[in-house]
């Protein structure tokens, strides 16, 4: 990039910094209006229906428990935390998780293919991905479900920021990702049902109902039930996806409350890509492919299954303590037949690629069961929290594939002819093979959990806790060494204090860990121990309008330690050993605002700086964007315009770039596959046409800004959706 790029490029930058960090000299006002009794002309906006578990109709929350076990506000909880309500859901028209992440502070995706992609923060893949604190399935390199599953079941999705090893076990320093599900909480027969249209024949209809099964109401029930079907901008391809959401709660006594409940996702998807599309020619230029070219066939296809069942018992005594227990089950599997495409082709014949074609099953079962027991205590004159629990996950993996036969050698395909007129209808199936073992392994975590919140005065509170856990694992590969990896009494540390500025303004620092088995053997074959990584994080958090709005200021650091590196080779033998070294370091800082600002104005404002590095001060995972700004605001209109909502926003990110050392000689790009910075314009319209009726339209990527994810590791793009349009019709009983 020249010097003008750069000066325009940081000077956009500062801008955006200083959009936000306007905002937060604002909130005193809010906090002003408060105290002088203002806040009475500012009402909570409520809509007819099925109440949400959050702030009804605004994007705040009150409290959140992904960080720590303790039910605590988010201006007491002394880590960057985002909730996307169920109100920013539905004005949003988000339809999926990577819709979520796309819109939300301090997290991206990079979508490199049409039905896999990585989850980032602050410069490392987030892996830890939960249904109501309880770790799914997610196994990344064999996704194709989670990523598309539908939010149709949940209220809210909350997203943890930095090291999250208390609760969540081993990972990534990266973020925690809570899916929280809707509950059976009415009394009275009450729901929603709404039908939506949208661009490439999106078609899709949604049922959510309550409904108590008692008189009294002490047993209620919700059902939930979405159906989906549509085409794509990429050329064939087409989804076909379905959500079945179910569960009841039971008043066992007035201090016992039982919750079971059974989902089942579905997503069948037709003619997806397997990888994506050649960055450059055979002789170094780079392509300018449509949007709509597929690297697909017509004989693939990725489609996935998840069910999911669980029960939770909770009992509060009569001092106010609680003790809850939680059983989960999941079961996730796959059926892919794909065709990968790889190389660079020429520029004008379309020559020179080739091609491997593959079938996998998978499955993935993951059993989880919990133990929690919290409250308050007193304790030198003052009042205290603690909370103590047990967790245990088993995750067993398989999969098995079938070895297409074209007579060229196991899973090698047929070159394309032609690429640059490449027709999805003309290549031919291979012969399929009989199903062979691929790849297993089998995880087990069981921790053990304490943490406090000690009031140490008035204004100042200090939570102190840790996490014991052991980790077993064990996997084999076809035609590799079988492994095994052990660690016990693997502690997690957590820290945090909190000083009160005022009724309004919190002060907070803390420390918290979070530890990553890793497969590596030093010149003795003994397993280096796992992956440090540990998240300092300082900053200011908000709190006003009677917790109607949020909002925080951050400055963080991510060190990673004991990466392995290898060394050399075992004497005697071909094996590599390795030694642990200083790992990355990401630091930065992050600003957020979000609720009501107003009577009827929702907003949400988050920017995200940073920088990562490695030991050696290289960037890394420099795919990931640096430079995050998300805004998207509403406001419900009065007078004679009563009835209607209307809304908009902007995702804005930076500059995002890989270095590859197998690029096609002659290359501009000194190696480099680049996305510059881009933002995408975001629009909405709702109409309250009664109580009961209401129509709303959508546009995402108004300016139809062309943009893409890629892939560092095979050097192909994967562009993402042009302009699109989507109305939505909604039924209120």
């Amino acid at each position: 990039m020249n010097q003008q790029a750069h000066a325009r490029t940081g000077l956009h930058l500062h801008r955006l910094a200083v959009a936000v960090a306007l905002a937060l000299p604002c909130l005193p006002l809010l906090a002003q209006a408060e105290e002088t009794g203002k806040d009475a002309v500012l009402p909570q906006v409520t809509v007819s229906g099925i109440k949400s578990d959050d702030t009804s109709g605004t994007y705040a929350v009150r409290n959140a428990r992904t960080a720590t076990p303790l039910d605590l506000s988010l201006r007491q909880t002394p880590q960057s935390v985002t909730v996307i309500t169920q109100q920013r859901i539905e004005d949003q028209g988000l339809q999926t998780v990577s819709d979520v992440i796309n819109n939300a502070t301090g997290v991206a995706v990079n979508q490199y293919e049409s039905n896999r992609a990585d989850f980032n923060s602050r410069g490392f893949e987030i892996d830890n991905l939960q249904m109501d604190g309880i770790p799914t399935t997610w196994e990344q390199q064999w996704s194709g479900g989670e990523i598309l599953s539908s939010l149709a079941m949940y209220d809210r999705v909350e997203i943890v920021r930095g090291a999250t090893g208390l609760m969540t076990g081993a990972g990534n320093p990266s973020a925690a990702i809570n899916l929280v599900r809707k509950r059976a909480t009415s009394k009275q027969l009450t729901g929603t049902a709404e039908v939506a249209l949208g661009s490439w024949s999106d078609r899709r209809g949604t049922v959510d109902v309550s409904t108590p099964l008692t008189q009294s109401g002490n047993v209620r029930a919700r059902v939930v039930g979405e159906i989906q079907k549509a085409d794509s901008f990429t050329d064939k391809l087409s989804k076909d996806n379905s959500t079945f959401y179910g569960t009841v709660e039971a008043d066992l006594t007035p201090r016992t409350l039982l919750s079971v409940g059974y989902s089942r996702q579905k997503t069948d998807t037709d003619h997806p890509m397997w990888g994506g599309l050649p960055y450059w020619y055979a002789d170094g230029s780079r392509t300018n492919w449509d949007e709509s070219k597929t690297s697909s066939v017509d004989w693939s296809r990725w489609d996935t299954s998840y069910n999911n069942a669980f029960a939770n018992l909770e009992h509060t005594f009569d001092n106010g303590w609680k003790v809850r227990a939680t059983y989960s089950n999941g079961k996730r599997k796959s059926d892919s037949v794909l065709l990968y495409l790889y190389g660079n082709p020429d520029r004008a014949t379309g020559t020179g690629m080739g091609a491997s074609a593959g079938w996998y099953i998978t499955e993935t079962k993951q059993e989880d069961a919990g133990l929690h027991l919290s409250g308050a205590f007193d304790l030198g004159g003052r009042q205290h929290e603690a909370a103590f629990g047990y967790m245990h996950a088993k995750q067993k993996f398989n999969s098995d594939t079938r070895g297409a036969d074209y007579g060229l050698g196991l899973f090698v395909a047929p070159a394309p002819a032609d690429f640059n007129n490449w027709n999805p209808s003309a290549y031919a199936p291979p012969t399929w093979g009989a199903r062979t073992f691929y790849q297993r392994s089998e995880t087990t975590q069981d921790g053990l959990y304490g943490v406090g919140r000690f009031s140490l005065a008035d204004p100042l509170k200090l939570i102190v806790g840790a996490r014991v856990t052991k980790y077993e694992k064990t996997g084999n590969l076809a035609g590799a060494t079988p492994y095994r990896l052990k660690f016990d009494d693997e502690i997690t540390p957590y820290a945090g204090l909190i000083y009160d500025v005022s009724k309004h303004y919190s002060v907070y620092t803390s420390y918290t860990e979070i530890f990553q088995p890793q497969n590596a053997v030093d010149i003795n074959r003994v397993t280096l121990d796992p992956i440090r990584g540990k998240n300092v994080e300082a900053g200011v958090k908000g709190e006003f309008l009677d917790g109607r709005v949020n909002a925080s200021l951050a400055l963080f650091k991510i060190r990673q330690d004991n990466l392995a590196q290898a060394v050399g080779v075992i004497p005697g033998t071909a094996d590599t050993y390795s030694e642990a070294v200083r790992g990355a370091t990401s630091k930065g800082v992050e600003l957020e605002v979000s609720g009501e600002l107003a009577r009827g104005w929702n907003a949400n404002a988050g920017y995200t700086h940073y920088s990562a590095q490695t030991a050696s001060g290289d960037p890394f995972n420099s795919n990931y964007p640096r430079d995050l700004f998300r805004v998207f605001t509403t406001y419900r209109l009065d007078g004679a315009l009563a009835g209607l909502t209307v809304g908009g926003g902007v995702n804005w990110q930076g500059q995002t770039y890989t270095v590859t050392s197998s690029a096609p000689a002659g290359n501009t790009t000194n190696n480099r596959l680049q996305q510059d910075s881009y933002a995408l314009v975001n629009l909405m319209a709702r109409y309250e046409i009664n109580p009961n009726w209401s129509a709303q339209l959508n546009v995402n990527n108004l300016t139809d800004k062309r943009h893409f994810g890629m892939s560092a590791a095979f050097n192909q793009l994967n562009f993402q959706a042009p302009r699109s349009v989507s109305g939505t019709l909604k039924y209120r009983f």
